[in-house]
């Protein structure tokens, strides 16, 4: 097993090492080889050693760079050096997180990152957590947490009766809505197309002056950080709305909470601490390895209503069972690569990758400004917007940005317009990988013009 390991690390360590001179995207002869791993199942074992050869040879050249620099597509990070290490160490402990007594680690561990997450995001002091895949299912968690509370105060028992009956819970999002909400919603039988929506302005936050009525039995969804243009609909005002008429508020922060850490973008989230819950993403702006979410609810016994469960033969003990706070029973410990990514930043380390990738946004949109490309968005946060001309014309620069392998940028449509959308979220991008990467959008955008004419 010994040797095993050290093999995999050396081949790993060669990996990262390679990564910045890589290719973002595969070439199709690398993806095409993968089918080399398929075939019927081999009817004998295979030697670990030739099975972990075959995986990184054939494999690791049909990835995408993902952990490098140059990766500017689906708000994703890289994973921070401490995190991958304790990804590994967690891998050998094999721990089941689900119960204190199957893994005292895990369970102290997420205790902690709870703490610091709360802590460090600015949330009101004693909510509780549930660690989870990711936003989807933060936001699944804390709006069952949200559902539980509302029916509750109806005098339902949701967990218990289930929806059949139930008096009807009204829920409001912005126009903008993230469709990680929506399915969260409809997984919850509250349905997607029974919320309200709510108008939004030219940058895709919620009005506040255009919200519906609202009651004791209505549920605000909030966004903190929309997904193209990185803006932040007015928590401040929208919760002080809500909590008068007795509304439960719910902020998707999947990456803008990550702002509260510094002092320069932590007014972009003025009021969204007085919510009632939160959902962040954990492997895209704080750069753990996927898959990792954390749902956050200003009075945890709703989280716990909505997620417990128990059986005769289950232990439990007095503290807090990781549990009675998720969606899932036997999960991984992925509470340790977050201790690990918090602890080896520290508070100032944390702002400063927040606040150099903001930096480099704002760079990148400069550059792409001045060779004369329309940037349709307030660049506030991570997340720019550029138009390279006429829908096709974008779509064409798209597509060759992509197939060129410097760096890889999403499409995306927007207010009418179809753009380029560049989220830049790793720890790992340089202001060279900046450099390089804007040098190249131009020069193909620049090509690309000069031939339409």
């Amino acid at each position: 097993m010994k040797k095993l390991l050290v093999e995999t690390a050396d081949r790993a360590a060669r990996y990262i090492a390679e990564i910045a001179s890589r290719r973002v995207v595969p070439l199709p002869a690398d993806v095409a080889r993968l089918e080399t791993l398929g075939g019927p199942l081999p009817q004998s074992p295979s030697d670990p050693a030739e099975v972990l050869a075959l995986l990184d040879d054939i494999g690791s050249p049909a990835t995408v760079a993902t952990a490098g620099g140059r990766y500017f597509g689906f708000v994703i990070g890289a994973s921070l050096p401490a995190a991958l290490v304790a990804n590994w160490l967690a891998g050998a402990w094999d721990q089941n997180a689900s119960m204190q007594v199957m893994s005292p680690v895990a369970a102290k561990l997420e205790e902690i990152v709870e703490g610091w997450i709360v802590d460090v995001l600015g949330l009101p002091s004693g909510s509780g957590a549930g660690f989870v895949t990711g936003t989807t299912m933060a936001n699944f968690s804390a709006l069952a947490a949200a559902r539980t509370a509302l029916l509750k105060r109806a005098g339902w028992d949701v967990e218990e009766h289930g929806l059949f009956g139930a008096p009807p819970i009204h829920v409001v999002v912005g126009d903008e809505v993230h469709v990680s909400v929506l399915k969260a919603l409809s997984l919850l039988g509250l349905g997607r197309s029974r919320v309200t929506r709510v108008p939004v302005d030219d940058q895709g936050r919620m009005r506040p002056d255009v919200l519906p009525p609202l009651d004791d039995q209505t549920l605000v969804c909030v966004q903190a950080g929309n997904v193209n243009t990185g803006a932040f609909d007015p928590a401040g005002e929208i919760c002080a709305r809500a909590h008068e008429a007795g509304s439960w508020v719910h902020v998707d922060g999947a990456f803008g909470l990550w702002a509260a850490v510094s002092p320069l973008y932590a007014p972009l989230l003025a009021g969204a601490g007085s919510a009632d819950s939160w959902a962040i993403d954990c492997h895209k702006w704080l750069n753990v390895p996927y898959d990792s979410g954390v749902a956050v609810v200003r009075t945890p016994e709703y989280l716990h209503t909505a997620m417990t469960l128990s059986a005769a033969y289950l232990t439990t003990s007095d503290g807090r069972e990781p549990w009675h706070y998720a969606p899932e029973a036997s999960r991984r410990a992925r509470g340790v690569e977050l201790w690990a990514a918090m602890r080896s930043l520290g508070r100032s380390g944390l702002r400063e990758m927040i606040e150099r990738n903001c930096h480099q946004a704002k760079v990148i949109a400069e550059r792409l400004h001045e060779a004369g490309f329309a940037i349709l968005n307030n660049v506030v946060l991570n997340q720019v917007l550029v138009s390279f001309g006429s829908a096709e014309d974008t779509r064409r620069v798209i597509t060759d940005i992509q197939n060129d392998g410097t760096c890889w940028c999403g499409g995306t449509q927007w207010h009418g317009y179809t753009a380029m959308r560049i989220s830049v979220s790793s720890w790992a991008t340089t202001d060279e990988d900046v450099e390089r990467s804007v040098t190249a959008m131009i020069r193909i955008a620049t090509r690309k013009n000069h031939e339409r004419v």
